[in-house]
């Protein structure tokens, strides 16, 4: 079973990331469309899916945000290059800034 990424298929920068995401990354990494999924799964809301990235592990484990990014990555070579992002020290720092990102691109795309 592969980790699965669910990402707002509505939003242009989102999709230009998981189109680069769908060219480099290996079988173990599927991409879902949030606007594609059917009621009923083992999923938080839809309004939770689309204001923070959400990956699924294979595991089970549902990662958010950078967590889920940063994890999405490493399914491609470049995922070494995103590690950084997690460090202790970076951590706090990036999870801050991403928290402000996803509530503004969120509030810009779905309450105007």
């Amino acid at each position: 079973m592969p980790d699965i990424l669910y990402y707002d298929g509505q939003c242009p920068l989102c999709n230009r990331e998981m189109a680069k995401l769908g060219q480099l990354c290996d079988a173990d990494l599927q991409l879902t469309d949030i606007h594609s999924l059917n009621d009923g799964e083992d999923l938080p809301d839809r309004e939770t899916l689309l204001r923070t990235l959400h990956l699924k592990t294979a595991n089970g484990e549902l990662l958010t945000g950078i967590d889920a990014n940063v994890m999405a990555w490493q399914h491609t070579r470049l995922g070494p290059f995103w590690r950084w992002l997690r460090w202790p020290l970076i951590r706090p720092l990036a999870d801050s800034i991403y928290r402000l990102w996803a509530e503004r691109r969120y509030r810009r795309l779905y309450l105007n």
